[in-house]
């Protein structure tokens, strides 16, 4: 599996310190980005007698997430489209009933707290992995860009992306550092958290197996056997639920959820970028987002990123480009596929202070932006 240049930390309590200093600095620049985002959208939403908890905790997706939280899955398939919460990955909703069965706040609050929470873990993995790659900047920079999305206000709403990135970066990490068993792990619980959890799984099988050509390794066997476990399992359980093979592939056809080779995506893009004279700003954006993210797994793949990093972002790419599904939430898929950003993230740590101070001004005031826009002009899911 592949190495690096520095031995990862051991076990040792002064070891786990060290490294929580080490991304500090990190830590405190991916706050700082998401506050900015915060207050632009409070300020907005005041201007619009709007209340800021209802857009975070409780809209859309967050929405779907609670029921389950309340009252569990549904028991049977329907007919109607977009009515089947069985669409949902499980591991989120429980932690937001768990949390709140110990916590005086609503299942709202719990939500909204374990996203928030999650968010400053997958941003130290998001760190961790720049940092092991390349330098201590780069992985700072790598941090601020992943806060800087355009659609980085969903890492701190009651959504998924940001347990399930918390996840996917340590896996990755893990891999790195070649722990299978632990990168193993972290795919069970990523395969438990969305259903683009699979990536994860295909990048500990594939890195796993691949590591045998050095010499057999029970450790890298069970690690490939159990990656795709939790998606697995899940996947397994709504097919017993409801009494059919292809349970969960027939709750995403009633969402219109299916791979098409990336035909719905290309016409979709013709028609923003080329065809629409006044497209919605918010598609375009997932338009260009979509563009921007092909353009970065080429250079990722020409900068020569080590295999896990690469079939992650691959895989996670092909679901994403290659769904017929609806088209506007792309961009939040894209959330957790931060690997693409290292080719920025290491340019910006070679440019001038000049230079890199305008570009990271402009991403984190584009991020404010779009986040509250998405939230206050939208009319639809992020």
């Amino acid at each position: 599996m592949p190495g690096s240049r520095r031995p990862h930390p051991g076990p040792a309590p002064a070891a786990r310190l060290a490294a929580v200093r080490r991304a500090l600095p990190a830590l405190a620049a991916y706050a700082a980005v998401r506050v900015c985002g915060l207050l632009l959208l409070a300020f907005w939403a005041h201007r619009r007698h709007h209340g800021v908890w209802p857009i975070l905790a409780t809209r859309w997706d967050a929405d779907w997430y609670l029921g389950i939280a309340g009252h569990g899955y549904t028991h049977h398939l329907g007919t109607a489209y977009d009515a089947n919460n069985l669409a949902f990955f499980p591991l989120y909703p429980f932690l937001v009933r768990a949390v709140a069965a110990v916590t005086p706040g609503s299942r709202a609050s719990a939500g909204l707290g374990v996203a928030v929470l999650a968010s400053l873990v997958a941003a130290w993995g998001v760190f961790a992995i720049g940092d092991r790659l390349h330098d201590r900047r780069t992985g700072v920079l790598l941090t601020v860009l992943w806060a800087a999305l355009p659609v980085g206000l969903v890492q701190w709403m009651g959504y998924t992306e940001s347990l399930f990135t918390a996840f996917a970066a340590w896996a990755l990490y893990a891999l790195l550092t070649e722990r299978p068993l632990w990168a193993a792990g972290g795919a069970v619980l990523a395969g438990l958290t969305r259903p683009t959890g699979i990536a994860v799984a295909a990048a500990v099988t594939v890195t796993a197996l691949l590591s045998l050509r050095r010499g057999f390794s029970a450790r890298a066997l069970t690690a490939a056997a159990l990656a795709p476990l939790g998606w697995c399992s899940y996947v397994g359980w709504v097919g017993l639920r409801l009494g059919r093979w292809d349970g969960y592939l027939a709750v995403q056809r009633l969402w219109h959820n299916e791979l098409d080779g990336g035909a719905e995506t290309l016409r979709r893009l013709r028609e923003y970028l080329a065809h629409d004279s006044t497209p919605e700003l918010f598609l375009v954006t997932v338009s260009v987002t979509l563009l921007a993210s092909a353009l970065l797994f080429a250079l990722s793949v020409w900068d020569r990123q080590p295999l896990p990093l690469l079939v992650y972002t691959g895989v996670l790419l092909a679901i994403v480009l290659g769904s017929g599904g609806v088209y506007f939430p792309r961009a939040r898929f894209l959330l957790p596929a931060f690997p693409l950003l290292l080719p920025a993230a290491l340019h910006l740590s070679r440019a001038s202070p000049r230079h890199r101070g305008l570009v990271l001004a402009l991403a984190v005031t584009g991020s404010a932006y779009c986040g509250a826009y998405m939230a206050l002009v939208w009319p639809s899911a992020p």
